[in-house]
């Protein structure tokens, strides 16, 4: 019972506390200074006053509209993989059937097993996108904060304003569109990523949540050196899309599920090849359980 209660403690002191934490941080260290503005002072060209990657087409298009192939293909891929994951048990209920066999002499139904397998997955990535982008668009919608390039600070037209001097719970605060980060909190959004692996306890998962903070950031970066965006709006779209990736993967999975021990790799390996010898109406009753 007491190592129960400590293992729940830890596991949202990690997940939820520190988030938290962080937001508190960010709030007290960029929010409340001008420690953004004096970043972004530093991108200045000191000649002309702008930014110089501000009009660049190539930086545009290499660290702006290329990069959000990764996670939209993500998102677009699980939406199929959703879909997908119903018609495998329709044919293998009928495993004598002329078109089952036709499919297991191809490797379509080893696709649509594996669609079937991971239903839960895909659905959970498909929520926690979805929930993600919700969230961010309500923010920018409803706090109406304007870009630094649009601001008088940078030869805009727009007053600078914090996000909590506009903030509105059941109505558009204005136009302005730029508080979260968006480029940022696309490449964020594959942290539901972190969360399938937690849940199948890849033995990897750490590494592939550094590798995903490492994306957003990226994403975010860049659009801070085009003047387009304060650093600490990349650190709230990350803050905001983790809680709404966690959210969904507790209801979806459970605490005990993401906070299991990983697996190593040679006894992941094995259990993953048991899963992928099972019958396929062995498979479908697995997934009932």
């Amino acid at each position: 019972m007491t190592r129960a209660l400590h293992s729940r403690k830890a596991f949202y002191l990690r997940h939820l506390g520190v988030p938290l934490l962080l937001a508190a941080v960010v709030f007290l260290m960029f929010d409340l200074t001008n420690l953004d503005r004096w970043l972004s002072n530093l991108l200045l060209d000191p000649a002309t006053g702008q930014f110089p990657l501000l009009h660049n087409q190539l930086f545009e298009k290499l660290t702006h509209k290329w990069p959000r192939i990764l996670p939209n293909w993500t998102g677009e891929l699980a939406i199929i993989g959703a879909v997908l994951s119903f018609l495998w048990p329709r044919f293998a209920a009928y495993p004598r059937s002329a078109p089952t066999r036709w499919l297991e002499r191809t490797p379509v139904a080893r696709v649509l097993r594996f669609t079937t397998r991971y239903r839960r997955d895909f659905f959970y990535v498909v929520v926690a996108f979805a929930l993600s982008t919700t969230v961010i668009h309500y923010l920018k919608s409803h706090t109406s904060v304007y870009c630094p390039v649009e601001t008088t600070l940078y030869g805009g037209e727009q007053l600078q304003r914090e996000w909590f001097e506009n903030f509105t719970w059941f109505s558009e605060a204005g136009k302005g569109r730029c508080w979260p980060g968006g480029h940022a909190s696309s490449g964020f959004t594959l942290l539901a990523l972190y969360f399938v692996a937690l849940r199948h306890r890849w033995a990897h998962a750490r590494s592939l949540l550094i590798a995903i903070l490492l994306v957003g950031l990226v994403y975010g970066t860049t659009r801070v050196l085009q003047g387009w965006h304060y650093m600490s709006h990349t650190f709230w779209a990350g803050i905001f899309v983790w809680l709404s990736s966690l959210l969904p993967a507790l209801f979806f999975y459970g605490r005990t599920a993401l906070d299991a021990s990983p697996l190593a790799p040679r006894q992941q390996h094995h259990t993953q090849g048991n899963q992928a010898d099972a019958t396929p109406l062995a498979q479908i009753k697995s997934l009932t359980q």
